[in-house]
């Protein structure tokens, strides 16, 4: 049986073979679980599912933690914890609290002093990083750059005064719909000097982990439409 403690439970970031990319161990513990705080109930059900096909779904119960949550409701998801049941938080897709929100709830279970115990899983920060050739001793993720144009100028100017003067990659997503504007924007604007590497469908069928000098991407006709994407700035 599952000990008593918050699990945070990866998920693959692509479609595929979950044994490809999560230790059976994962896959045998979440069958065990009964409770779940989740990004998204529909997809943490698929994954389950996908987990162990004879799991029944509707005795388990799930607590949605997400942009749309009221913040009271969330130290109450707890309770299940709390009388010593074993929970899982699941994201939409690689590991729980890493740019999600379920570093909330993790953040609760600390103060009140309960177990938490992460799980081995994807990440596609970490493994973008792996990947690009970029300082892995001194990195920063920034999530979504600003929308607005000014605020989107002087974060990417800070970006590029913390790669020269700290030595720091800088790591930044952006919506998958927006990513072709962007990769054209970086290319455009900033620096030749800086090395930009695009990591794209970590883990899936299409991965590809490219390091390119800035300018140069503006050379090479990518397609980054819907795709997700981890963006990476380094000297």
């Amino acid at each position: 049986m599952a000990e008593t403690a918050l699990y945070l439970i990866p998920v693959q970031l692509s479609d595929g073979d979950l044994s490809c990319v999560l230790p059976a161990s994962n896959i045998a513990l979440v069958s065990e679980i009964k409770y779940f705080i989740v990004e998204n109930v529909r997809s943490a059900r698929r994954f389950l599912k996908k987990c162990n096909r004879d799991i029944d779904i509707d005795s388990l119960t799930f607590y949605e933690l997400n942009r749309h949550t009221d913040p009271r409701a969330v130290s109450g998801y707890l309770a299940p914890l709390e009388a010593g049941n074993a929970m899982g938080v699941i994201s939409e897709a690689g590991c729980p609290a890493i740019a999600d929100p379920g570093a909330d709830v993790v953040a609760i279970a600390q103060r009140k002093g309960l177990r938490v115990k992460p799980l081995v899983g994807p990440s596609s920060v970490l493994m973008g990083l792996m990947g690009s050739g970029f300082n892995g001793q001194s990195f920063a993720f920034l999530g979504y750059l600003p929308i607005e144009a000014g605020q989107r100028a002087r974060k990417l100017k800070e970006m590029e005064r913390r790669i020269l003067k700290e030595d720091q990659t800088q790591i930044f997503i952006e919506t998958p719909y927006r990513n072709n504007s962007l990769l054209a924007e970086l290319a455009r604007v900033l620096p030749a000097s800086l090395k930009l590497c695009v990591a794209t469908d970590i883990t899936g069928p299409a991965e590809r982990i490219v390091t390119r000098p800035v300018k140069e991407w503006a050379r090479h006709q990518v397609d980054l439409n819907k795709v997700p994407t981890i963006f990476l700035l380094y000297k």
